[in-house]
């Protein structure tokens, strides 16, 4: 006798939001900012940094767990202009001038 196999689970239809809904929705910008503060940074983050993401219809949208994805993966992050300054020095000019014999 076969063994029973288990059914597959339904797939899931998540909310999926387009670049600049993703920005606002990342808090990158504010929904009434009329500019594209953020989208850039998340279509460099998809084409350099592998952002999760989905492409249909030739379009780039983000699902809700990919969104959450990215903000645990950036939302913690620790830039390099963190910490202690280094100290500008400049170099003072050194006396060139001969000494005047007497």
């Amino acid at each position: 006798m076969a063994a029973p196999t288990k059914p597959k689970p339904k797939p899931v239809l998540e909310t999926f939001y387009s670049v600049s809904e993703a920005a606002i929705r990342l808090g990158l910008r504010a929904k009434e900012d009329p500019g594209k503060r953020g989208e850039k940074w998340l279509r460099d983050g998809v084409n350099l940094h592998g952002f999760p993401k989905h492409r249909m219809a030739g379009q780039l949208l983000f699902s809700d767990s990919d969104l959450a994805e990215i903000a645990a993966l950036h939302g913690s992050r620790v830039h390099g202009n963190t910490g202690k300054r280094k100290r500008r020095t400049t170099r003072r000019p050194t006396a060139s001038v001969a000494p005047i014999a007497p």
